[in-house]
């Protein structure tokens, strides 16, 4: 009797690849949120809240989450 055992992978290779995609957009995401702070703590600056910190990267992020999401449900064998 021969053994075959073969590795089962649980994914197949595009989920895998739509997994990478997603992980990029959210770590797009998160760069995008990152800066915008001051060097001196007496200072204000309005950049913290400006729309690619507060619309655009959360937005950006979620969309990631929604693609990763996507990659793990996605169905390999249709």
């Amino acid at each position: 009797m021969e053994n075959n055992n073969k590795p089962v992978f649980l994914f197949d290779k595009v989920n895998y690849k739509i997994l990478l995609v997603g992980l990029a957009v959210i770590a797009l995401g998160f760069i995008l949120m990152s800066g915008g702070g001051s060097e001196d703590p007496n200072v204000f600056n309005k950049e913290i809240f400006s729309f690619r910190r507060i619309r655009l990267a959360p937005t950006v992020v979620l969309i990631g989450f929604g693609i990763t999401i996507y990659s793990i449900l996605k169905n390999p064998k249709k």
